[in-house]
C-alpha cells in the first residue's frame, strides 16, 4: 500500500467511491415504478424489501470482521459481483419471489460493502504517511457520492423519457444502463485498488472464516473499553430514528402543504437530485468545519443545525419553505457524515476498522425500524408535524454524545497530541481516547452514512 502517495491513495478511493454510487443513482427512481410494472403491489414491494434489512442485519457484523480478517479487496469484489448479479436478475424478474431473491442479494451486497473501501482508503494513507489527514478524502468522498447520485437519477429520467428500445421498457432501460456501469466498477476494483492482505489462498480464507467471529467480538469488546466509541456508536441509533423525518415523513408533509400527494410527487423528483447535490455540497464544508470547530463540536452543532431543519420542514406552511427546509437539511446530513466517519476511524486501528464501521452501520437498522414504527403511528394518530417535531427532538438528543470525543480531544492536546497509547490497538487493554478534533493532521485536513 505504501508505494502509492497519500494523493494517489485519494484519487483512487474517490473514483471507485463514484462508480459504487453511480448505478444506485441509476436505480432509484425506476426501482418501485418498474416492480409495479411486473405485477408487485405496493404491500408485496414492502414485504420484498424487507429481505435487504433482515440480511444486512444478519451479516454486517460478520462480513465486517471477515474484510478485516481476509482483505479488504477480495470481500469489495465479491460485493461488486453480487451486485452485479441481483442488477441482472433485477431487469428480468417478474415475480414476488424472485424480487424477494433480488432485495436479499442487495442486502448480502450491502453487508459485504459497507466499510471495506473506506477502511482501505484510511489504512493505505496511514501507511504512506502515518501523519495523513484522511478526514479531507471522506468528505470528497460524501460530495462525490451525492454528485454521483444526482448524475445518475438524471441519467436514468432521460433514459426514461427515451422511451422503450424494441422489446426492452422505458423503466428497463436504467437497469441496463447500471449492470453495465457496475461492471465496469468491478474492473475498476480490480486494477486501482492496492492492498497488502493479510492472508492469501484457500487456507487462508478458510482461516479467515474462522477468524471474523473474533475479529467481531474483539470489535464489541472495544465498546467496552472505550467511552469515546461507545458514545459514537450510540449517536447512529439516535441519528438514524431521526431521520425517518426527511427520508419518509417529507414526502407526506409536502402533500400537506400542497393539497395533493400526485403535485408532490411532481416536487419531489428534482427536489430530491437537488437534495444529493446538497449533501455533496454540505460533504465539501468538512475541511472548514474542522478548522473552524475540531471534529466533536463540528459534529453535534450539525446535529444540532439539523434537528432546527427538521422543525421547519414540520412547522413552516408553505411548499417552498419545507423544500428549502428540506434541502438544508441533506446539506447539514452531507456535512455531518464525514466527521462523524472521521471520529469513529480514530477509535481504532487497522485490525478492527471494517468491524467497528459495520458495528456502527448496524445500529441504523434498529434505529430507523424502530423511527418507522413510531413515527409513522404517531403520525396517524396525530399529525405528521407532531411526528416530525418529535423526530428532531431525537436528533437534537444525539449531540451530547460527542462530548466524551471532545473531551478527549482537548486532553490529548493539552499534552502535545495523541500519543500511540490513545488509539485502540490492543482489544485486551483499555481503550483511552483519541484526540478527533486536535494536532495538525486533522487541522490540515477535512467520508457516509
Amino acid at each position: 500500500m505504501s508505494a502509492l502517495s497519500v494523493r494517489q491513495i485519494r484519487f483512487r478511493y474517490l473514483a471507485l467511491y463514484g462508480l459504487r454510487w453511480l448505478p444506485t443513482g441509476l436505480m432509484i427512481p425506476v426501482m418501485i415504478l418498474l416492480m409495479q410494472e411486473r405485477g408487485l403491489s405496493l404491500s408485496q414491494i414492502g414485504l420484498v424489501s424487507t429481505a435487504q434489512a433482515l440480511v444486512v442485519l444478519a451479516l454486517e457484523l460478520p462480513t465486517g470482521g471477515l474484510a478485516d480478517a481476509l482483505g479488504r479487496k477480495p470481500v469489495l469484489v465479491v460485493a461488486a459481483a453480487v451486485s452485479l448479479l441481483s442488477l441482472s436478475l433485477f431487469a428480468v424478474a417478474d415475480s414476488f419471489a424472485l424480487f424477494f431473491l433480488v432485495w436479499a442479494l442487495q442486502g448480502l451486497y450491502r453487508a459485504l460493502d459497507s466499510g471495506p473501501l473506506e477502511s482501505w482508503y484510511v489504512d493505505a494513507s496511514l501507511a504512506a504517511d502515518p501523519k495523513a489527514g484522511y478526514e479531507a478524502g471522506l468528505g470528497f468522498g460524501g460530495t462525490v457520492a451525492g454528485v454521483a447520485i444526482a448524475v445518475g437519477a438524471l441519467l436514468s429520467s432521460a433514459l426514461v423519457a427515451l422511451g422503450p428500445v424494441g422489446p426492452v421498457s422505458a423503466l428497463t432501460l436504467p437497469v441496463l444502463v447500471a449492470i453495465a456501469l457496475q461492471a465496469v466498477g468491478l474492473v475498476a476494483l480490480l486494477t486501482l485498488l492496492v492492498e497488502t492482505r493479510p492472508a492469501r489462498g484457500a487456507g487462508a480464507l478458510r482461516a479467515s472464516v474462522v477468524e471474523a467471529p473474533r475479529m467481531v467480538g474483539q470489535a464489541i469488546g472495544l465498546l467496552r473499553r472505550s467511552r469515546v466509541l461507545l458514545a459514537l456508536v450510540a449517536v447512529e441509533l439516535f441519528w438514524s430514528f431521526g431521520m425517518v423525518t426527511f427520508e419518509s415523513l417529507l414526502p407526506v408533509r409536502l402533500g400537506e402543504v400542497v393539497g395533493g400527494a400526485e403535485r408532490a410527487a411532481t416536487l419531489l423528483g428534482p427536489a430530491n437530485s437537488a437534495a444529493w447535490l446538497a449533501s455533496a455540497a454540505g460533504a465539501a464544508l468538512t475541511p472548514l468545519l474542522l478548522r473552524r470547530l475540531g471534529a466533536a463540536p463540528g459534529a453535534a452543532l450539525m446535529l444540532l443545525v439539523q434537528a432546527a431543519t427538521v422543525i421547519g420542514m414540520g412547522l413552516l406552511a408553505g411548499p417552498v419553505g419545507v423544500l428549502v427546509a428540506y434541502l438544508a437539511c441533506y446539506t447539514v446530513h452531507g456535512a455531518a457524515n464525514p466527521l462523524h466517519a472521521g471520529l469513529l476511524h480514530r477509535q481504532v486501528e487497522g485490525p478492527y476498522r471494517t468491524s467497528v464501521l459495520s458495528l456502527n452501520s448496524m445500529m441504523g437498522q434498529p434505529g430507523f425500524a424502530l423511527g418507522a414504527v413510531l413515527l409513522t403511528a404517531l403520525a396517524d394518530t396525530s399529525s405528521v408535524t407532531t411526528a416530525m417535531l418529535v423526530g428532531a427532538a431525537v436528533l437534537a438528543a444525539a449531540a451530547p454524545l460527542y462530548l466524551p470525543a471532545w473531551r478527549a480531544g482537548r486532553g490529548a492536546a493539552a499534552v502535545d497530541g495523541p500519543s500511540d497509547s490513545d488509539v485502540v490497538t490492543d482489544p485486551d487493554r483499555a481503550a483511552p481516547a483519541t484526540a478527533p478534533g486536535a494536532g495538525p493532521g486533522v487541522a490540515e485536513a477535512a467520508s457516509g452514512r
